[in-house]
């Protein structure tokens, strides 16, 4: 690393009210942060990448020459705004996000009828995770029938967790190809054990058209401890008559719009 990145730093630092803030907010001993910024030390690659996602910034951004940098970092701010609108933005959300997510760690099959492939019902896997206060969630798919053999079409997505007033908002994007961001809105957890969680999802379909889609959702929680790849060959695309896809399960996700109604709405029955 060069000494742009040690300016570059000191700069994106100066978006928050202290060097004690930020290094609040990223969870990172302060002692050793001045080390960064003085240029005494480097980060790991990890702490780099921890840092590039905090602020907002490309890894390649925070090395580019410091004037050059100091234009990429004005563009991305508003007009009058303190700090980077769009980390600032996530941090009030991340802020005012309950704490109850601590419960819903660990890993789950998602289960939606895949936007992709019309009539298949996708099953996904998910972990959720939390580190320095945020909760952040990745999805792994298959998009490939599970009763074939022959490669298998991976999708990945990176996202973050919020628990706003009784509901649990995702938001994530498609990070191999960075072409696609998605929502899911989840009802809570009622219940003393976590079993199942169920809401809407709003993306966009993989073909030429990409048309915006809403699909319904189920969560169905593995645990804390799983043998990732084992689960991971059970993802991919299902017939819906597939003995693998509980009939409850099928219910909950099945996209149909009653008499009388004028939105589509969660399913919640028989969770």
């Amino acid at each position: 690393m060069n000494d742009d990145f040690q300016r570059n730093l000191r700069l994106l630092t100066e978006h928050y009210k202290s060097i004690a803030d930020a290094c609040r907010r990223l969870g990172i001993n302060r002692s050793q942060y001045n080390k960064y910024l003085s240029g005494r030390s480097y980060p790991s690659r990890h702490i780099f990448k921890k840092l590039c996602d905090f602020f907002g910034v490309e890894e390649y951004e925070i090395l580019l020459p410091h004037d050059e940098f100091e234009n990429i970092v004005r563009l991305k701010m508003n007009v009058g705004s303190p700090s980077l609108s769009y980390t600032s933005y996530l941090d009030q959300l991340v802020n005012r996000s309950r704490n109850d997510l601590k419960e819903y760690q660990g890993f789950y099959f998602e289960y939606s009828y895949s936007m992709a492939y019309p009539g298949q019902i996708l099953r996904s896997l998910i972990r959720v995770s939390s580190e320095a206060g945020v909760t952040s969630y990745q999805r792994l798919e298959n998009l490939a029938r599970v009763d074939q053999a022959g490669p298998r079409v991976r999708g990945r997505y990176q996202g973050l967790a919020f628990y706003l007033n009784d509901r649990i908002f995702l938001v994530d994007f498609e990070s191999l190809v960075g072409i696609e961001i998605s929502q899911t809105i989840l009802y809570p957890n009622n219940k003393t054990r976590l079993t199942r969680l169920a809401g809407l999802k709003l993306g966009v379909s993989a073909s030429n058209r990409r048309d915006p889609l809403c699909a319904r959702v189920v969560w169905v929680a593995l645990g804390h401890d799983v043998d990732v790849r084992s689960a991971l060959r059970q993802c991919g695309l299902y017939d819906p008559e597939s003995p693998e896809i509980e009939p409850d399960i099928k219910a909950t996700i099945e996209n149909s719009i009653g008499d009388g109604a004028f939105h589509f709405s969660v399913v919640t029955d028989g969770l």
